[in-house]
């Protein structure tokens, strides 16, 4: 399973395509399940780019995890919660965050 994420042009939040918009969860990411559903989301990625909406586009994996769309590689993890430290802060301080945790 892969997600579209990217960084957004305005601010610099890590966003994932999700519903015909940028979300700045994972959670509610667009997941795809094939090959097909994967040239989609990054021909959307490409298009967003090449409209300056969001910049560093990428396909990542990522798992259901306890009914929650989770990241599997680290840097990924990461960019989900938010900074690594002061977890009162940012994106690890938001109740689905701590859902998740």
């Amino acid at each position: 399973m892969k997600v579209l994420t990217a960084n957004r042009l305005s601010d610099g939040i890590a966003v994932w395509y999700a519903a015909g918009g940028w979300a700045e969860t994972v959670g509610h990411a667009d997941i795809a399940h094939d090959k097909t559903a994967e040239d989609r989301l990054e021909a959307i990625g490409a298009a967003a780019a090449a409209n300056n909406e969001v910049v560093d586009v990428n396909i990542i994996d990522v798992a259901i995890v306890d009914g929650l769309v989770e990241p599997v590689r680290l840097r990924e993890k990461i960019r989900a919660a938010g900074p690594t430290i002061r977890t009162d802060l940012g994106k690890q301080a938001s109740p689905e965050a701590a859902r998740a945790a």
